[in-house]
């Protein structure tokens, strides 16, 4: 698994540069603080592999415009942050910068929030874009054949019969049966594989893997102001909020605005809070608040207070384990400089076969 610190996509909105190495120590702290270990997941800084924005920089010449335009999040922070200068190329870019880093690691899975669906879908249609304009190697055809030959006669035979299957009739059951045993095909070479998988498709050469996206449990996480929980809306808590602080944030969270008094019922899918309750609180304590809001029973502080609990209760482990790193700037230094060596030679073998296609091998 690998965990990014993205500074490349933090400077598409002004950044103050003497700050931003601190920031990128941070939040490298952060994710070892929330449990992430270096020697299973890869921590490193983005802008410390090159290969992203030099695959950043070749997928903008095959990907529309107006396909960066449609994506929602573009459309709602253009909206949302309107008293800001958005106007440049790097943010128009944010998702296929966000592409690149996806695609550069091969990923196949790529755990999302809601709000970022589309950013994953956009990465397979440039996967797709990408594979169809440069998955035309030299000798395609005559080099996928001899592949399926090394599948041995049975499984080739299976193969023969899903392709024909697929290219002729659409059967998608047989496109994933197939797909299922070139991935389990322990005799082939990489390439060969993805020889297979283009061939498969009546393409050429899979050079990028196209990923699909998994929900985590709480899918869209709200913020502090009842919009989708974002840095640049302010609305957030930091994982080094003082209790103090996320206690007066929390109290201070819009409620159901027919609410006004206390004594007038109102209804929890219509308060920001009670999705916050949906994370953080038991099955009686949201029984307790929807019964206790609807009949007015309750005020909408004490419907706050469990989840201001919840939330301080999480935080105090993380913030103690973040302490530890934070007093020792060197063990981040050292764990994210060993990171940026990992995710470079995986980054480096997919621009290698991207030069490839593209072209770009001269030197």
């Amino acid at each position: 698994m690998d965990s990014g610190v993205v500074d490349l996509h933090a400077i598409t909105v002004w950044q103050e540069p003497g700050k931003l190495k601190n920031q990128v120590r941070e939040i490298a702290a952060a994710y070892l603080a929330t449990g992430l270990d270096p020697k299973v997941a890869t921590i490193f800084a983005q802008s410390a592999v090159p290969e992203h924005a030099e695959l950043y920089l070749l997928f903008q010449m095959v990907t529309p415009i107006p396909w960066l335009e449609r994506v929602p999040t573009y459309k709602e922070q253009m909206e949302q942050l309107s008293e800001r200068d958005l106007s440049s190329i790097g943010f128009l870019g944010y998702p296929l910068l966000q592409s690149a880093d996806i695609l550069i690691y091969r990923a196949n899975l790529v755990p999302v929030g809601e709000d970022q669906v589309p950013h994953v879908e956009i990465t397979r249609e440039i996967a797709r874009r990408f594979n169809h304009v440069f998955g035309r190697e030299k000798g395609f055809e005559e080099k996928a054949e001899a592949a399926i030959k090394k599948l041995g006669s049975k499984r080739a035979a299976v193969y023969e019969e899903m392709r024909n299957a697929y290219q002729e009739a659409g059967d998608e059951e047989a496109l994933e049966s197939a797909r299922s045993m070139i991935e389990e095909a322990q005799n082939l070479s990489l390439g060969d594989k993805e020889r297979l998988l283009g061939y498969l498709e009546g393409g050429g050469k899979m050079i990028l893997v196209e990923p699909e996206y998994n929900l985590a449990p709480a899918s869209k996480m709200i913020g502090l102001d009842g919009q989708k929980m974002s840095k640049s809306y302010n609305n957030t808590i930091a994982l080094r909020e003082s209790p103090e602080s996320v206690e007066k944030k929390i109290k201070t969270m819009p409620t159901d605005p027919a609410r006004i008094r206390r004594n007038d019922p109102g209804n929890p899918n219509h308060c920001p809070v009670w999705q916050l309750h949906q994370v953080y609180s038991s099955d009686e304590v949201k029984a307790w608040v929807e019964t206790g809001c609807k009949e007015a029973k309750i005020g909408c502080i004490e419907c706050k207070q469990p989840v201001i609990d919840a939330v301080n209760k999480e935080l105090k482990p993380i913030q103690e384990r973040a302490f530890h790193y934070i007093e020792d700037p060197d063990l981040v230094k050292n764990i994210v400089a060993e990171g940026c060596e990992k995710a470079r030679k995986l980054a480096r073998e997919t621009m290698r076969e991207v030069r490839e296609a593209m072209g770009l091998n001269y030197y």
